[in-house]
């Protein structure tokens, strides 16, 4: 096993990492009363703190199996927070409802072949999913089948890659500790798969769909999905218009997929990922609150980084952390002007966040029309737009 000067500079930035401040929104101060009320469409109360308000009814059929090519040819809901107007387009009219000095902001992680297949001493098959790093040798893994596994046992990848269940969790959730020969992430990259979301059944012929243009630094589990629609054309279009684009990083873990089990979200323990604001793009985004320029959040993933990174004077500072910041209504955002997003999976973290940022009516309303428009749902599903 030999470290490289990347690797020894990543296990510097793993080894300090600091988690970030308590982000779970107004926990305690919700835990109060355990209610937040509004009305549906058809009068009824829905309590905002329960799970089942933020479910919807979507046909299977309009779960998307395999990306539309080129990227940019996605459908695309454009909805007006203003005055409640949507409009249905193609993702590449996003341009026009751009403008010059807006910033865009990008989340640059890329996903890691981290669906793994060993064995056992005794032949057993196992299948892990990376989760998150803990430093170079050591891992998070989702595994099954779970109850085949106790601490000290090897599963064998391949001549070159090995690992130790160090510890077992939850939900079948395993600490490993990893032994290969040579760079890891080449090992890892001979052998690993890309780890698509349980609701896509469909082999991915191209691995690079499933991974943004813009993506460079590798650690997630799973993709920014809301970035798959851009191409480099269109966002040197983007560019070309007088729209800044800045990066940001989050690495997706597989907590983006599990589901909320608790009846009362304040109940739900938020899952944590890595995230990074440097000093060069904090600087590029305060300078445009300052000057009343919209910042525009491609995807989930970047709203976290930047509400995250966020302070009460309504700035972003600089920071390398984890997070397990939880939006949900009646959050205040105090970043993000817009946000481009996939449609989400009915009663989840995501859905709550973007009634927080659209309104709990709008966003049912949103959905609603998506469905009976025939939108393509998930992962390799069309957009909206909310200005």
């Amino acid at each position: 096993m030999r470290l490289n000067q990347n690797e020894e500079e990543k296990n510097s930035i793993l080894n300090n990492t600091n988690k970030c401040a308590d982000l779970v929104y107004n926990k305690t101060k919700q835990k109060k009363d355990n209610s937040l009320f509004v009305s549906d469409e058809n009068g009824n109360n829905k309590n905002l703190l329960l799970k089942s308000s933020y479910y919807y009814n979507l046909p299977e059929e309009l779960i998307a199996q395999t990306p539309v090519e080129p990227r940019d040819s996605s459908r695309l809901l454009v909805f007006d927070r203003k005055n409640g107007d949507i409009k249905h387009k193609i993702f590449r009219d996003i341009i026009d409802f751009l403008k010059q000095g807006d910033v865009l902001v990008l989340n640059n992680t890329r996903v890691l072949p981290a669906r793994l297949f060993g064995y056992k001493d005794t032949g057993a098959k196992i299948e892990c999913l990376l989760q998150k790093r803990i430093n170079l040798t050591d891992w998070e893994i989702i595994a099954k089948p779970a109850k085949r596994l106790s601490e000290g046992i090897k599963i064998t990848f391949s001549e070159n890659l090995s690992a130790k269940i160090l510890e077992k969790g939850e939900y079948g959730s395993f600490k490993i500790r990893f032994n290969f020969n040579g760079v890891f992430e080449q090992r890892l990259s001979e052998v690993g798969q890309v780890p698509l979301p349980p609701y896509i059944h469909n082999k991915l012929n191209n691995k690079e769909r499933y991974q943004t243009v813009y993506s460079k630094v590798e650690g997630s589990s799973a993709a920014p999905t809301a970035g798959l629609h851009f191409t480099p054309e269109l966002l040197e279009k983007i560019k070309a218009k007088g729209v800044e684009v800045v990066e940001v990083l989050l690495h997706v873990g597989l907590g983006t997929f599990r589901p909320v089990k608790e009846d009362n979200i304040l109940d739900h323990e938020m899952h944590s990922e890595y995230i990074e604001m440097n000093e060069e793009n904090a600087l590029k985004i305060n300078t445009a609150k300052k000057e009343k320029r919209r910042i525009i959040a491609v995807g989930t993933t970047s709203i976290r980084v930047l509400e995250s990174c966020a302070n009460e004077k309504g700035e972003v500072e600089t920071k390398k952390c984890e997070t397990n910041i939880f939006i949900y209504p009646p959050y205040k955002f105090k970043i993000v002007d817009a946000v481009i997003t996939n449609f989400h999976l009915p009663e989840s973290t995501l859905i709550m966040l973007i009634s927080a940022f659209a309104g709990y009516e709008n966003t049912m309303k949103i959905y609603k029309t998506a469905v009976s428009e025939r939108y393509r749902f998930f992962s390799f599903g069309d957009a909206m737009l909310l200005l």
